[in-house]
């Protein structure tokens, strides 16, 4: 326990210089205000790049794999010769056959959040004699926004318009541009088997993905049948998502019973995962940044203010007063400074990241600049700081409480 004269002598210490004690809690605010703003932004950043990245892409997927492998005919016979010349991979079966049913399974296990199924086939987008090339897409509507939320991205027109016709289409906003084209107008789209269909643009999208804004046609899974000529359970693509995707190839690996490949995003797109890592670590090592630099400020001034105090120190052992008793008023001082330097450095970075989130920034699937507000952040930086500047006090204090009172009355 702090006795009451530590108390007063470590209060006094703390009033007789204002300057020096606001120095010293600006800048344990400054550090923890600094940290929550930098780890929201941050953190903001990557979930906007993540949503973009899942803007198309589901955690799993699980499509019919094209089988490379060469088939065995070698025989014990020694009299037969066997001569692989130009071996070509043979599809014998085209998309997947059941999806209805095996999506009614799927739906059973509780790790899976959303499922989806896609019919996806190569074509080409026409006005006129401007053309593009890129991918149609036969969706569920309804499930297909569940799976990629993309009524975030519409900037013309109504999603749900899509699920009105058979005639209807969504395209890209790159795409409208490219071809001279607007809500409302008519497209044609042309598949690899020379199908040929106009579609009315029914909504227009962007979200900031190119594969989608400048090379992608949406139209009901319906209308994809219908240019395909298959039956009702057929389907390219299922597409899963799991309440958290970082676990995608660990849920992927527990789906049994199904003769298709079932592929985590991990698995399919190794350079995102590298991105990914990589953003987390900046994030890191940006946060690791301030809060040091932070922490060399704070123990600077602390250490400043027992140095300056080193005569009334000396003077204070010359009344009697232990050593543990000058560690215990410049902690209680460090204690009393790292509390108001946190208490006010989370509020400050509360307020900051506030602001800086209504600040208007256009982008897709948002209106304002990108924030997290994450409780753990708040408790890390709260925690720090307090930490950090206790350190810093209890240092330079028990340095002092090893000096000799007599050298330093004396000079």
């Amino acid at each position: 326990m702090v006795s009451n004269t530590n108390l007063k002598i470590a209060f006094a210490h703390l009033t007789s210089r204002p300057k020096q004690t606001i120095i010293a809690i600006l800048s344990v605010l400054f550090g923890v205000s600094m940290y929550i703003f930098m780890n929201g932004f941050m953190g903001g950043v990557n979930k906007s790049q993540t949503e973009m990245t899942f803007s198309s892409m589901a955690h799993i997927r699980i499509y019919n794999d094209v089988d490379t492998k060469v088939p065995n005919l070698i025989t014990d016979d020694k009299n037969t010769v066997v001569n692989f010349r130009n071996a070509k991979a043979i599809q014998y079966s085209e998309g997947i056959k059941n999806a209805n049913q095996i999506i009614n399974n799927l739906k059973k296990n509780k790790q899976l959040s959303t499922i989806t199924s896609q019919i996806n086939l190569s074509g080409t987008f026409r006005n006129g004699s401007v053309e593009v090339s890129g991918q149609i897409s036969g969706v569920d509507v309804v499930n297909e926004n569940k799976m990629f939320r993309i009524k975030r991205y519409v900037v013309a027109g109504n999603w749900d318009d899509l699920a009105n016709s058979n005639s209807n289409i969504v395209i890209g906003v790159e795409m409208a541009k490219k071809l001279s084209l607007k809500l409302n107008d008519l497209i044609s789209v042309t598949t690899t088997d020379d199908i040929t269909k106009n579609y009315k643009i029914v909504c227009i999208l962007e979200t900031g993905s190119p594969s989608i804004d400048a090379s992608k046609g949406y139209i009901k899974k319906s209308a994809a049948l219908q240019l395909t000529s298959k039956n009702r359970s057929y389907a390219t693509d299922i597409q899963i998502n799991i309440p958290d995707f970082n676990k995608a190839t660990e849920v992927s690996k527990s789906i049994k019973g199904i003769n298709y490949k079932v592929e985590s995003w991990q698995q399919s797109s190794a350079q995102l995962v590298a991105a990914n890592a990589l953003r987390n670590l900046i994030a890191i090592a940006v946060s690791l940044a301030i809060l040091i630099v932070a922490a060399f400020g704070i123990y600077n001034i602390m250490n400043m203010t027992v140095s300056e105090k080193i005569k009334e120190i000396a003077i204070l052992k010359a009344l009697g007063f232990g050593g543990n008793d000058v560690i215990q008023i410049f902690l209680t001082q460090a204690i009393v400074i790292g509390l108001l330097g946190g208490i006010f450095g989370v509020a400050l970075g509360y307020g900051i990241a506030t602001a800086v989130s209504n600040v208007p920034f256009k982008m897709p699937g948002s209106e304002t600049m990108p924030m997290v507000f994450k409780l753990s952040d708040y408790l890390t930086a709260f925690g720090f700081g307090f930490l950090i500047t206790i350190l810093a006090g209890y240092f330079p204090a028990k340095k002092a409480a090893n000096v000799d009172p007599v050298s330093i009355i004396r000079g």
